[in-house]
């Protein structure tokens, strides 16, 4: 069936992260669309029908707060009809993170931008309604300016200001370039690619030393990583850009499984544990808000 090898577990010191007390992270779900595991990851059967993610995630940081990603927009119909044929799926729309936003009564002043994860429809049709700045990296605005996989970002991303980042940094975590966004490594990018060129993995420390992984699509469910499985092969092709190093990602972050809470983006059940955004949000959360326990 195609498993991959056992990497070793990291064995070095997790980089040093010192969160402020009033740092916190919140899921913004959006949606779901339905696909069947069998085209979702190697192994899966097609009678098992899984709800994929559109979630986006709120990072909250005194010096500025930050979405990853952007999750389906007030336009998702539109972007879901303009995909090809064969990408289209039933979906389920919910609100978007802008009318979460409105309904927790949050200061968008806050707001520094959406940083993507990578530029493929489900994870910027959201940009639609969130007039902020875009965070991405070079290579990644290359790819969404100019690939067919970015069409619909380049329909949504029309008007935005696009914050470019660089990944100088050192490497992390197994990964080979990094970019620290507020230089306390509380909020750590990462060199992913392989998906796209310049797909990246967000790594997010809050107060209570706890860590997250939000991986993007090295893996599309949480099964490639348990199972230590990759996507099928005509997935692989369709997909990803360089489905080598996709499996490489997918090695480096299954090393990193005992250590440290990972999210795929499509994952639904992957989100458990991060506490949704409050009806009425403080903009300096108490201790409790900052994350719920996860059995």
């Amino acid at each position: 069936m195609g498993v991959l090898p056992v990497p070793s577990a990291w064995a070095g010191p997790l980089p040093e992260a010192t969160p402020p007390a009033d740092m916190a992270i919140y899921q913004l779900p959006t949606g779901t669309y339905e696909t069947r595991a069998a085209f979702a990851v190697r192994g899966g059967s097609f009678r098992d029908k899984r709800q994929f993610a559109a979630t986006a995630i709120l990072v909250q940081h005194p010096k500025g707060d930050l979405l990853i990603d952007a999750g389906f927009g007030s336009d998702v119909a539109a972007h879901v009809a303009a995909l090809p044929p064969f990408q289209r799926a039933p979906y389920q729309a919910a609100k978007t993170v802008s009318q979460q936003l409105d309904a927790s009564g949050y200061d968008r002043t806050r707001l520094l931008g959406v940083l993507v994860t990578h530029s493929h429809w489900d994870h910027v049709s959201g940009l639609d309604s969130l007039p902020v700045p875009i965070w991405l990296n070079s290579a990644e605005q290359r790819y969404g300016a100019e690939d067919r996989g970015g069409k619909i970002f380049r329909i949504v991303s029309a008007g935005h200001q696009i914050r470019e980042y660089e990944l100088n940094g050192l490497p992390y975590l197994g990964f080979p370039s990094s970019f620290d966004v507020h230089g306390d490594g509380t909020v750590v990018v990462a060199l992913a690619g392989g998906h796209t060129p310049g797909s990246v993995a967000v790594f997010v420390t809050v107060p209570s030393g706890r860590r997250y992984a939000f991986i993007g699509d090295l893996t599309w469910q949480l099964d490639g990583i348990r199972r230590r499985v990759d996507r099928p092969l005509l997935l692989r092709m369709l997909a990803d850009s360089d489905p080598e190093q996709v499996r490489q990602g997918l090695l480096r972050v299954i090393a990193l499984a005992g250590l440290m809470h990972i999210v795929p983006a499509h994952d639904r059940d992957a989100h458990d544990g991060i506490p949704h955004l409050p009806a009425l949000l403080t903009t300096n959360p108490a201790p409790g808000d900052v994350e719920e326990p996860r059995g």
